[in-house]
């Protein structure tokens, strides 16, 4: 193995060169699985996991499950601007269809939507969530969180090439992350 050949992941890999490469969560999972170890959770955390594994540290603890989510009682159609959002409602197709068919195909739960749905104490309606969605538009993009790597990179790739076509930033991902971390551009 060379030093950007991406290893198999086994129990034998250290920590540091697992922490080097790109894994997809279905490699996470399954590795998890095959150790005995907990596989659910974020790709984050898996993550976290396995290298703690590796290194023979303790596993970290996965956060406390919102069963609340669970119990929230949920939006059915037909929404108006008037219907009161239970607190803890997910985002939803429902809430989706309501937006797409007020706003455009367009519509995206993007970080400040889903701001707004984090922090409704079951007394924002439809209609001021319409109106976050337009107060937030003119926002500057949102750094993008460490656990969506595709998602960043996919931004930055046709930030530097606007007139580049999805299958080109898709195999210029698949370059990318073939690389290990010390050695991408």
């Amino acid at each position: 193995m060379t030093l950007s050949e991406r290893p198999a992941l086994s129990p034998t890999l250290t920590a540091a060169e697992f922490r080097r490469w790109y894994w997809l969560k279905e490699e996470l999972v399954g590795f998890a699985r095959a150790q005995g170890l907990p596989a659910s959770g974020s790709k984050e955390l898996l993550g976290d996991r396995v290298a703690a594994f590796l290194a023979g540290e303790p596993l970290p603890e996965a956060p406390a499950r919102a069963t609340r989510q669970n119990q929230v009682r949920r939006l059915v159609p037909p929404l108006t601007i008037h219907t009161v959002i239970p607190a803890g409602h997910p985002c939803s197709q429902v809430l989706r269809e309501f937006f797409v068919n007020a706003l455009g195909p367009g519509f995206r739960f993007d970080a400040p939507m889903r701001e707004f749905f984090a922090a409704n104490d079951g007394t924002a309606t439809m209609g001021a969530a319409l109106d976050h969605w337009h107060a937030t538009r003119g926002e500057a993009p949102r750094p993008i969180g460490q656990q969506f790597e595709l998602n960043r990179f996919s931004r930055e790739w046709h930030a530097a090439n606007p007139s580049g076509t999805r299958e080109q930033m898709r195999a210029a991902w698949q370059v990318h992350r073939s690389l290990p971390v010390d050695q991408r551009g």
